[in-house]
């Protein structure tokens, strides 16, 4: 008897607003929609695709009053493929992201960053083809 991971879920105040931020990071699409709930993903999960083997987990943004008051016990880590880790950093601040600090110091080789709503995620190494 075993689980899989499916979905990991993201409290936030605008579902709509984070899916699309973290679907432009990702390259993900809205999978499902309905109030105060958006899904994104890589792929349309089916209960066949994830009885039969380990799939990506999708993100699900759920609409909730309160806001967020201390630094995540859990964060997302990207890995831009095909650029490098600077240029990633800009674009994501294009996007609406922002530099922050938890306390990782400046030796680091990963850039922490917040979302809109101020969930950190990691950008850490680029996984781009060296020339």
């Amino acid at each position: 008897m075993t689980s899989r991971f499916t979905e990991l879920a993201v409290d936030c105040h605008d579902p709509e607003r984070l899916a699309a931020f973290w679907c432009e990071v990702l390259d993900f699409k809205v999978i499902d929609r309905s109030e105060g709930k958006v899904e994104i993903g890589s792929w349309v999960p089916t209960v066949e695709d994830v009885r039969a083997r380990q799939m990506p987990a999708t993100l699900l943004f759920i609409q909730v009053p309160e806001g967020k008051t201390v630094k995540n016990r859990l964060h997302l880590d990207v890995s831009p493929i095909d650029a490098s880790t600077e240029n990633e950093v800009t674009r994501l601040l294009g996007l609406g992201a922002t530099k922050t600090d938890v306390g990782q110091g400046s030796e680091r080789n990963w850039v922490v960053m917040a979302d809109p709503e101020g969930n950190e995620f990691c950008v850490l190494r680029t996984l781009a083809r060296q020339n």
